[in-house]
Formats: structure tokens, sequence, C-alpha cells
């Protein structure tokens, strides 16, 4: 394992370790709630709008370097490194997101706007070891749901199919292709590509890396920037790079 690797590692693991806290400004439900009673921007809707903001310049590398649920799942790649077969599932995502991101726009709308904004609104009480004790079913319900379809899916099945802060950052990603700014982006050289295939089996999103080196295209909207392909190729045949889309 690459010093990069190792590093990522431990800032995606100890994000989940802090998931008790952060599970606050992550969560799809506290926004909305306080989007319809009082018309307010919780930190959570504070975060979801920098994750497209960052996402125009960094793509989905939050992801891959500090999402507390990747960091649950970094964790079950010791248990099960199925790989997903099922593309399909990745549009399961935007079904959820859809919804509730026009619901919460309503909701503000009936509200006359945002009234007030508030980092740390419903943050006590949503820190489940402190304050709300019975908000430990809700938080290991999570955990239950991202770890099962790890399992039973394949890895970082959650990613794929059900979160609801992805759908921001492949906007954040379309939106910055559209404009033509630079981001940090995977390069290949099919040249050197010797087809051993390590790229493909190493990615945590069960991405077939080795055709988008073939083809000299890699740009997917489920790739996380986590650099696993890049690390592990022994002709450093991908390569991190930061430019304008070709």
């Amino acid at each position: 394992m690459t010093k990069r690797q190792r590093v990522r590692k431990a800032i995606i693991v100890g994000m989940f370790f802090l998931f008790p806290i952060t599970i606050t400004w992550l969560s799809p439900v506290i926004p909305l709630l306080h989007a319809g009673i009082f018309g307010r921007l919780t930190g959570a809707g504070i975060i979801f709008i920098l994750q497209f903001l960052t996402a125009l310049f960094f793509g989905r590398a939050f992801c891959g370097f500090v999402c507390s649920a990747g960091g649950l799942q970094e964790c079950m790649m010791c248990v099960s490194d199925k790989k997903i077969k099922n593309t399909k599932i990745n549009a399961l995502k935007y079904m959820i997101w859809l919804p509730w991101l026009l619901t919460t726009i309503v909701f503000f709308i009936l509200a006359g706007g945002i009234n007030e904004i508030d980092f740390f609104a419903g943050a006590y009480d949503g820190w489940i070891f402190l304050f709300a004790p019975y908000r430990y079913m809700i938080y290991f319900g999570v955990i239950l749901l991202i770890a099962s379809l790890h399992l039973f899916v394949g890895k970082r099945a959650f990613c794929h199919s059900v979160c609801w802060m992805a759908p921001f950052m492949i906007m954040g990603m379309k939106v910055s292709d559209l404009l033509r700014l630079p981001r940090l982006r995977l390069k290949s050289n099919r040249d050197s590509c010797n087809g051993c295939k390590l790229c493909s089996k190493k990615c945590p999103m069960s991405l077939d890396v080795k055709v988008m080196v073939e083809t000299a295209n890699m740009k997917n909207s489920e790739c996380i920037l986590c650099g696993e392909c890049v690390d592990i190729c022994p002709k450093k045949s991908i390569a991190y790079a930061f430019r304008i889309k070709s």
C-alpha cells in the first residue's frame, strides 16, 4: 500500500468513527424539516451546497477521502470486495435525491424563502451519544443499511444506489464540464498499459478501469478519485491531472 493510500484510508476511516457527530451535517432529514418549519438553511444544507461547489474543481474526491459512509465501506472491504455487476442501480439515487430536493425547495418557497442560516441547527440533539439516546436506532439503522448493501449488492453499493449526496457532486462535475473549468481528473496512457487488470480489481466503485484506459476515456460519474488505480498500476499508465475537459 502506498503512502497516499495509507493517509487516505486513515482519514476516511477516521471520519467513520466521527460519524455519530457528523451525521447531523450529512442528514437529509434535518434540512428538510427546518426548511418546512422555519425556512432555515441548516448545516447539512450548507454542506450539500459546498459539495456541489467543490465538485466543480475536485469532482467526487469527497467520497474518496472524507465521507463517513465511505469510511465504513472501506472497513467492509476486509469482509467483502464483491464487484457490483448491475450498473442500473446507479439510477436509484436520483430517484431519491430529486423528489427530496424539489420538496425542500418547495418548503423554502412556502416559508417565504431562506429566513435564517444556522449551521448548528438540530446539531446538539443530533449527536446521538450525548442528548438523544433514541437516535441510536436511527444511527445503527443507517449503519445496517450501508453494511447490508455492501455485503449483498457489492462494494460501495450505498454510494452507487442510495447516497443522496453523490448527485450534488455529479451535478457539480457536469456544470464544471459545461463551463470548461479545470478539475481534478484521471488521465491515462493506453500505450503503456500491459492489460494486467489490477486497476479494475482494485477500484472500490467496481469500474472497469482497464477498458477506460484502453479507450482513453477516464470520465465516469461514479469515479471517486480515490487513486487506488493510480497507485496500483505497475506501468504508471494512470495519473491524476488538474485540467479542463478535453
